[in-house]
């Protein structure tokens, strides 16, 4: 089954409750992570934040995550490493036993000194390797929500932004590869979401695109 959402009012709906419930953002320090964790607190869920480098904004996070009443286990990970993806997914599991919701948010592409297939290794690689390693902890029920954005979604179908063309291919290639896991996913009877929504002011992407073309 696959869902696919676009950012609205529904996504903080007052009555959805997610009381029992733990769930997994991936780069929840900042920007759309870290309010998807104080959504899900609020809504009365437990949150792994991962975090790759940011620990003072990811522990700004878990305090808010805290203060709602719930527990947020900070989780250190660059997606690229499967070791520390491994070792996260294990900490995951001890803290709470299992996992009721993924949110693959983290993404990027347009950090300087990367390789030239970051992108690719980041936005497709990192998260059919992250959802694997995840299985075992996704009960029957559970859920893989795909963050992703409409340049990206759309990409080969609409017009994108030249600087961003390296993310919007490596975030489209990463939806795809994922919608092949979705028979397994069936299998198992986890639900998939692809939530697609405007680039969002303030946050890193539109800042670093600002950067690489300023005016």
């Amino acid at each position: 089954m696959i869902n696919e959402l676009h950012i609205d009012s529904t996504l903080t709906d007052p009555d959805v409750d997610l009381t029992g419930q733990v769930i997994l953002i991936t780069g929840a320090s900042r920007g759309v992570g870290a309010a998807a964790a104080e959504i899900a607190a609020a809504a009365g869920a437990d949150v792994v934040i991962n975090y790759r480098s940011k620990e003072k904004r990811a522990q700004a996070v878990a305090d808010k995550v805290e203060a709602l009443g719930h527990k947020a286990l900070l989780a250190k990970a660059d997606l690229t490493n499967a070791d520390e993806v491994a070792a996260m997914l294990q900490a995951s599991q001890d803290a709470f036993g299992h996992l009721d919701v993924l949110v693959l948010n983290a993404s990027g592409g347009l950090e300087k000194d990367v390789p030239e297939d970051y992108s690719m290794i980041l936005n497709r690689d990192s998260q059919v390797n992250m959802v694997k390693a995840a299985l075992p902890l996704l009960k029957p029920g559970s859920t893989v929500v795909f963050v992703t954005s409409h340049l990206a979604h759309y990409y080969g179908e609409k017009p994108v932004m030249e600087s961003y063309v390296t993310v919007a291919a490596g975030k489209k290639a990463g939806e795809d590869a994922l919608r092949e896991l979705m028979p397994e996913f069936a299998a198992r009877g986890i639900r998939f979401a692809i939530v697609s929504g405007d680039l969002i002011d303030g946050t890193i992407t539109p800042k670093l695109l600002d950067r690489m073309t300023p005016g």
